[in-house]
Formats: structure tokens, sequence, C-alpha cells
């Protein structure tokens, strides 16, 4: 099953579950308990914290959720919070989810630092319920913006043919699959 977020960013071939981490938990725990499905692929737009450029694609099957004041130790977590589903020992992107949208360039290199590359606000909600429920899941996203002051401005500039591409994308992974 192919999903995205909703609101501004859905796609004809894939189902919203909700924008955020809680809408995202919620309306995707719902759709497992109810019709549980055999896989799960994420579709969604993404920040860059500086290591990959506007427009780029980018596949991954795991996520963290780190806040911002966890990189300046103003904060600790006991959960876990990484979570990957990803069984093959090919290096992933790691993909930050929060529901605020990073805006410091300065504070969000440490992210690189920490290995993690990109931020989308769902798809660590995502991974987890995959866990959950055991349901093999990744997830493809197209960077439409930096992580910095101009992040909202330069989302909403290049947010439509992020949506262009992931399509065109998604389209070519369908075909490669179901030719196999």
């Amino acid at each position: 099953m192919i999903i995205c977020a909703g609101n501004n960013e859905t796609f004809d071939f894939a189902q919203p579950m909700g924008v955020g981490l809680i809408e995202t938990a919620m309306n995707l725990t719902r759709l497992c308990l109810f019709d549980k499905p055999e896989f799960l692929f994420f579709v969604g737009s993404a920040g860059s914290y500086g290591e990959h450029k506007i427009f780029d694609i980018i596949e991954s099957k795991t996520a963290s959720n780190i806040e911002l004041s966890f990189l300046s130790n103003d904060a600790y977590t006991p959960l876990d919070n990484v979570v990957s589903t990803n069984s093959s020992h090919k290096k992933d992107v790691i993909v930050n989810s929060s529901n605020y949208i990073s805006t410091n360039k300065e504070l969000t290199k440490k992210f690189l630092e920490l290995g993690i590359g990109l931020e989308n606000m769902e798809f660590f909600a995502v991974l987890k319920i995959a866990q959950e429920f055991n349901i093999p899941a990744g997830g493809v996203f197209c960077i439409t913006n930096y992580t910095n002051k101009n992040a909202h401005e330069e989302f909403l500039k290049n947010h439509e043919h992020a949506k262009e591409l992931l399509s065109r994308h998604v389209q070519i992974r369908i075909k490669e699959l179901t030719s196999q």
C-alpha cells in the first residue's frame, strides 16, 4: 500500500494518512487494525540538513524522532528514537521526524554529525506503526527545502514540482516491481 501525508501533499496513487506524527500514527494504526496491508510505502517531501540538494529523490527505511532541544543538550528521552525496517547491510539515509520544521541552519548541522540527512514530519510514525504490526515498510522523499530561515518559502516554491518528480519516480518503481 502506498501512503502519503495529506492536506496539500496528496497523490492519486496514495492514501492520505494525516499530517505530522500524531495524525499519521492514529490513522495508520486504524488502517492496520481493520485492513492490514502487506507492505507500506510512504511518499512525501522532505527538508535537507545540507547534504542533499533540492529535488533530489531519496529512498529510506530508517527514521528518527529527535527534537532540536536534544541537539543543544536541553532535553533527553527514555524512548527509542530511531527505528528501521532496513534488513540489508546497505547504509540508509536517516529521516528525522518532528511536528516542527527546523529553521536553524547552524543547529541542524548537528543532525548531519549524527548521520541524519533529512526531515519529514510523518516518516517516524509510519515506521513505528509498521514495526508494531510487523509490516515491511519504506519511503521515498523529494527534497523541497533546506532547513534554514527560508525553509517555508522554499517549500512553497518547490512543492508542486517535487510532487511531480515523486509521482514519476513512484510510477517507474511500480513498473520495475511489476515486471519482475
